[in-house]
This record gives C-alpha cells, structure tokens and sequence, in this order.
C-alpha cells in the first residue's frame, strides 16, 4: 500500500535555501516537510573551507555549516524524510510529488530548492582532489589561491568570469579551452585578453589532475594538445573547472516555466513560479551568483511568500464557506 504524507509546505531539496525555508515555514507554525534529495545539504557538502559565510570569523566546513542548519531546521520543527522525488503533480492543490521509495508527499504549497550540479570532467584524478585542489567555484575557494598558480578549465562565460576573478587572488592564471576560439560573450573575451595575470592555451584539455598523497593536494596538471596528441605537465596549485552547471530541474520540465538551460524561472523580485503556491528558491532558480548565503535569502524568501500564500487561501475559504 503506497503511504501518503501531507503538508502545509513541502519542501524539495535540503541545501542552503531548502533549510533556511525550513527554519522560517517552522517558525511560521507551518510544520513544514522536507524531501532532502539525492545529496542532502546540496553542494556545500562537497565544500571544505568556508570563510565567506556571514557569522563565522574562522573557517568552517562545508559539511559542519549543513549539519548546524539541519540541526536548527529539526530543532524548530521541520519533518526530514530521506526520500528522493521522481515525479510531480502540479495541476491541482494539493500539489503531489511522488518519491523514489513510492510515498506520494503532498503539499498546501511546495518550495522547489533541489539546487544545480556543478558539471565536472569525470576524470578518477578530478573526483579524488575535489576539494583538495579541484574546484568548480571561485568565488567560493579563490581567496585559498593568494600568490599561487591556478588554472581554469573551460571556454565560455562562466570559465572567462572565473579566470578573471581569480586573478584577485592567483599570482597567475592559465585559461585552458579545448577549441582555438572561447564562447564567451566578446566583451568578457577582452577583459580576459587584456588582463596580464592570465594566459590562454588553445586546442587542449585536462587529460588528469596531479597531485600528493599525503598531505592531499594538488601540484599541477597534465594537459593534451588535441590536435597534435602531445601531453604536457604543467604546475598548478588549484585546478577550477569551469564548464558550467546543470539545475537539477528534469521533473519539472513543461510543468514549471524554465529557461534555454533548465533553470526555473520566477517573479520579478519573489520565488513563485508559474503557478501558484508554488516556489523556487536557491541554485536551481540562481545560475547568476550561485552562492550558500544567497539561497538562503532566496529559502527564507519563499518560505514568507508561502505563509503568506497560505493565509490568502484560507481567508478565501472562509469567505466562501460563509457565503
């Protein structure tokens, strides 16, 4: 028998902005539910060093700062349910999202926080100095980088952007691209031209990050020519890849209005979403700054539009119900 839990809030993703979602629908008494995901605490998870989050004047762990919001949502009052949703039912409310273990979660309202994945090579190397070295957020693990040599993998926006902001920080910046020409918009491509931390090497790819065991870390990176085939060992202290991010929207797709690249798109200045009683919140809404602290604006944000949302319905059913 296929079980059924409801919920005044219904909160999808358990990241920065689904927690922080959690901590105000709780203390708005919603008694709020939340479907932590495939990768509960999102992407902070995979983040060592944390020196940017506002109230923490040393470095704390990624890990650590999602187990304290988890803690604090619990606290509060918010149901965890460690189940991942495969599919959703939006026409109607109670909106209805049906888990992979089988239970159909509904909801009065639902907040979608289920974040973006960072896209990544796949190379063994890559995924074993992730964190140690490895990163795909400069705006995050930059300032780690003062006076060293960094590199940046990718050849659009978001690789121009990271190079250019690295160089705050690097002593030195190297751009690899695996075509003879970026993708990134012109004016970009002249800032990073004229910018002289940075250098460009065309017609390459990363064939495998470098690094030491003990202490784990990264040392350089070996680079192949894809034209001619010929590998070169270059030295490096951080490797950045840089080919973008992929929201974690599929579900969603011709239920939810959504951009060329899959994020949801919401309001001018609010979370909701096409339909009513539904919001967006986080990385999967975000793919501008992408940062822990803005989700969490974006989770308490929805949250307040939820209880709001809530109170308009209620009054609207008493109205009807006397009339």
């Amino acid at each position: 028998m296929t079980d059924n839990i409801h919920a005044k809030v219904l909160i999808l993703g358990s990241g920065p902005a689904g927690l922080t979602a959690g901590i105000y629908a709780a203390r708005a008494n919603l008694n709020p539910l939340m479907v932590s995901g495939l990768q509960p605490g999102g992407q902070m998870t995979i983040t060592t060093d944390v020196e940017n989050y506002p109230g923490f004047a040393e470095t704390i762990q990624g890990p650590w700062l999602m187990e304290e919001m988890q803690n604090q949502a619990r606290k509060v009052g918010t149901t965890f349910v460690s189940d991942l949703i495969v599919s959703v039912d939006f026409s109607s409310r109670p909106f209805l999202c049906t888990g992979d273990t089988g239970t159909v979660y509904s909801g009065d309202t639902v907040i979608v926080s289920t974040g973006a994945t960072a896209r990544w090579l796949g190379l063994d190397s890559e995924e074993k100095f992730k964190g140690f070295g490895v990163s795909a957020c400069a705006t995050c693990d930059g300032f780690f980088y003062r006076g060293k040599k960094v590199c940046v993998i990718g050849g659009g926006n978001t690789a121009v952007e990271e190079a250019i902001y690295l160089t705050n920080h690097a002593e030195a910046v190297t751009l690899i691209h695996r075509r003879d020409e970026l993708r990134a918009e012109m004016i970009l491509q002249d800032r990073l031209m004229a910018n002289p931390k940075i250098t460009v090497i065309w017609d390459s790819v990363l064939q495998e990050v470098i690094g030491d065991d003990k202490p784990l870390g990264v040392t350089g990176a070996r680079i192949a020519n894809v034209k001619t085939s010929e590998q070169t060992v270059l030295e490096f202290d951080g490797v950045f890849i840089a080919i973008g991010h992929n929201p974690n929207t599929e579900i969603f797709a011709g239920i939810l209005d959504m951009d060329d690249e899959g994020y949801l798109i919401t309001q001018a200045d609010v979370t909701a979403t096409n339909i009513p009683g539904v919001f967006a919140a986080g990385d999967v809404q975000d793919k501008i700054f992408r940062q822990a602290v803005t989700a969490a604006g974006t989770g308490c944000m929805a949250a307040i539009e939820a209880e709001k949302f809530l109170a308009a319905a209620t009054s609207a059913d008493r109205r009807s119900a006397a009339e």
